[in-house]
């Protein structure tokens, strides 16, 4: 592509940025934290396209001006000598076709499609499916923080099953608790609540389960968001792709709730 295309291309790559950066799209790439650095990145393309596209403007301005007075340099010259008429056209002929720019195929367009499918089509987070084809991917904390005394407690998924792995519950006690997730079926048909935990971007996001016990509703969909309310139980099982351990969940009462803003849990790495 020549300076202007790619300016052009510039330019709506960090539109999208932008759009991406100021709407929660975003948050189906990377982590939350990383909204200003998206948002920088967005502005230095558009900035940088802005540039390009100036230089090239005042560039084929300054050229365009070179030839006008070129070929008024070669007329004037024609006039003087007009016995070599015939060789100064030839010549300025042969300049001219030296200087021809070929194209690029217009089909290197298509490169900028994906652009608009960024724009245009928000991709679903990951859920169920690679849930239950990757090894729960919890880790054991550096250290835990002490928690609120509200009852019931909401808490993360990740921050759940932490505790009661490598606290073994003491944290926890025996008061209501409150987790949402989403369900996962293994192949016998257990159900798990799971987040997909992420260090960067969704491209290293891995699940964090919990299995549940207790009042379970008697028909699960496989992604469907659920708050559970129930308290911490030290029942484990291993998770049968990597033997990490999965602790039990018992329920009391769950309920369907919309997919939140952020479906990623960043809590793993904090």
């Amino acid at each position: 592509m020549n300076r202007q295309a790619q300016a052009a291309v510039l330019f709506l790559v960090g539109a999208a940025l932008l759009h991406a950066g100021f709407t929660n799209l975003y948050l189906r790439y990377v982590k939350a934290g990383l909204q200003p650095l998206l948002l920088l990145s967005g502005a230095v393309l558009i900035v940088t396209a802005l540039a390009t596209a100036w230089y090239e403007w005042r560039r084929t301005r300054r050229e365009k001006a070179q030839a006008e007075a070129h070929a008024a340099h070669m007329e004037a010259h024609a006039e003087a000598h007009t016995e070599t008429e015939g060789h100064d056209e030839h010549g300025h002929e042969d300049a001219a076709h030296g200087g021809h720019v070929h194209r690029e195929p217009r089909i290197s367009w298509l490169l900028i499609l994906p652009l608009f499918a960024l724009i245009l089509v928000a991709p679903p987070a990951l859920g169920s499916y690679s849930a239950v084809r990757t090894g729960t991917a919890l880790q054991q904390p550096y250290g835990l923080l002490k928690l609120p005394d509200s009852n019931p407690l909401t808490l993360g998924l990740v921050d759940y099953a932490s505790r009661a792995v490598y606290d073994h519950g003491r944290s926890l006690g025996t008061r209501q608790l409150k987790v949402t997730g989403f369900v996962a079926l293994d192949k016998s048909g257990a159900p798990f609540l799971v987040r997909m935990a992420l260090n960067c971007c969704a491209a290293d996001a891995q699940p964090v389960k919990i299995a549940l016990t207790g009042k379970i509703p008697p028909v699960l969909q496989p992604d469907t968001w659920l708050e559970i309310t129930g308290t911490y139980t030290p029942k484990q099982t291993k998770d049968p792709i990597n033997n990490r351990p999965i602790p039990y969940f018992q329920v009391t009462q769950a309920k369907p709730v919309p997919t939140p803003k952020d479906p990623y849990d960043e809590s793993w790495n904090q």
